[in-house]
C-alpha cells in the first residue's frame, strides 16, 4: 500500500469509531479551556490512526493533537487531527472529521479529510490533483466577495482574538457577501473551500493538525491558502489561516488587514 492508501485506510477507521461514540456519554474532560473538550473517541482515533501507519512506517515522526510522540531521524512527519470538531461531537452535532496530512521535511506531500456522517472523502497529493471520493475536486469561480458564501472559526479565547474576529465579520458583510458560516471543524471548513461549496474561509488560530490535510486540499484544487498579510507559514507551528479559490483572496486580505 502506498502512503494515500494507508492514510485513507486510518481517516476511515477513525471514521467507524467516531460513530461508534457518537451521541453516547462521551465527556471525559476539559483541555486547555472549558470550551476546548476531550473525548474518549478523540483517545481512541487516535491511537487507531497511529497504529494503522505505523503498521507499514514504523520510523516515521507524527504530530497530533492529543499525544506527543518520540522524535525519529526520519524526514516524513504525520500531521494528525483524529477527530476535529469534538466540540461538535460532544453536543451531537453531526459536523466532524478526521484530518490526516503527510509532509516530508516543509513540504506537504498528501492530504485526507474524511467525514463519516456523509461518508465524504476528500483527498489530494502533490501534483495529482484533488479529489472527494471519486470526483475530481476544483475551487469555485467567484471573483469578488459580492455574492460569496465563506466561513469563520473562532479561537478558544474569548477575549481580543474573539473581538477582533467579530469586528472583520462585520466589514466582511459590509461587502454585500451572500453569508457567513461558522461549522466547528476547521479541516472540513478547508475542504469546502476546495470543492467550491464556500469560496474562502479564515481563521485566527489553526493548529498544523487543523490546517494541514486541508492546505494541500485546497492547493489541488486550485486554491490559496497563506496567512493574514499573504505570506507562507510554516506547516508546523499555529498560524492565522486565509484560504480561498484564489480569485478573491486579495479582497480576503484587504479586508483582514485593516
Amino acid at each position: 500500500m502506498n502512503y494515500l492508501d494507508i492514510a485513507i485506510k486510518a481517516a476511515k477507521k477513525a471514521g467507524q469509531i467516531h460513530l461508534k461514540h457518537f451521541q453516547g456519554d462521551i465527556k471525559l474532560q476539559e483541555k486547555t479551556s472549558s470550551f476546548d473538550l476531550l473525548t474518549i473517541a478523540d483517545l481512541e482515533a487516535e491511537r487507531e490512526v497511529v497504529n494503522c501507519i505505523k503498521e507499514h512506517y514504523p520510523d516515521h515522526n507524527f504530530l497530533a493533537e492529543e499525544n506527543k510522540y518520540d522524535k525519529t531521524d526520519s524526514e516524513h512527519t504525520w500531521i494528525i487531527d483524529p477527530l476535529d470538531g469534538t466540540n461538535n461531537f460532544s453536543s451531537g452535532l453531526p459536523i466532524f472529521c478526521c484530518s490526516i496530512a503527510l509532509a516530508k521535511g516543509d513540504d506537504l506531500l498528501l492530504g485526507v479529510v474524511y467525514d463519516p456522517n456523509r461518508d465524504e472523502l476528500f483527498f489530494a497529493e502533490k501534483s495529482k490533483g484533488a479529489f472527494l471520493n471519486t470526483d475530481k475536486l476544483e475551487v469555485n469561480k467567484k471573483n469578488t466577495l459580492k455574492g460569496s458564501l465563506l466561513i469563520t472559526g473562532f479561537y478558544y479565547d474569548r477575549n481580543k482574538e474573539m473581538k477582533s474576529t467579530l469586528l472583520n465579520i462585520e466589514k466582511f458583510f459590509k461587502k454585500s457577501i451572500l453569508g457567513l458560516r461558522r461549522l466547528g471543524a476547521a479541516a472540513l471548513d478547508l475542504s469546502y473551500v476546495a470543492s467550491g461549496r464556500v469560496s474562502g474561509f479564515w481563521e485566527f488560530k489553526l493548529s498544523p493538525w487543523d490546517f494541514a490535510a486541508g492546505k494541500i486540499i485546497i492547493e489541488e484544487a486550485g486554491g490559496t491558502v497563506t496567512d493574514n498579510k499573504g505570506k507562507a507559514f510554516s506547516i508546523y507551528k499555529p498560524s492565522y489561516i486565509v484560504s480561498s479559490n484564489s480569485k478573491i483572496h486579495t479582497q480576503l486580505l484587504e479586508v483582514l488587514q485593516t
